[in-house]
């Protein structure tokens, strides 16, 4: 067996932040492109906008500052907040990640299988 989980920030019952927007955001501050972002990860342009735009209005803040195309072309570069939230969810993500991990060998290792069989 192994410990599987999902981790996400909810307001009123309603899920407002996760691993897929997480890192969506990351993609887009090492790319500088939502649509490069969401080529990455096999999501449309169209479908990320959505996304973005939908969360920004559940946030009540922006989370990208978007440049529309021209002669070098258009871009995205997240917004302050929007670093803060990112860097905080995965920052929270990772050393969860490690907790969860030590929980589960500290509870779910050779010792749980034993009282299993008896």
């Amino acid at each position: 067996m192994k410990l599987n989980y999902k981790l996400w920030l909810e307001a009123n019952n309603q899920k407002m932040f996760g691993d897929g927007p997480a890192d969506i955001l990351r993609l887009v501050d090492k790319l500088g492109s939502l649509s490069k972002a969401a080529a990455e990860i096999h999501m449309s342009y169209s479908q990320a906008w959505q996304l973005i735009d939908k969360l920004e209005k559940k946030l009540g803040f922006k989370l990208l500052e978007k440049q529309v195309g021209g002669v070098a072309g258009g871009g995205s570069t997240l917004t302050k907040k929007g670093r803060i939230l990112m860097d905080t969810f995965l920052n929270f993500r990772s050393e969860a990640k490690r907790d969860l991990s030590r929980l589960e060998k500290k509870y779910f290792t050779d010792n749980f299988k034993e009282k299993l069989k008896k």
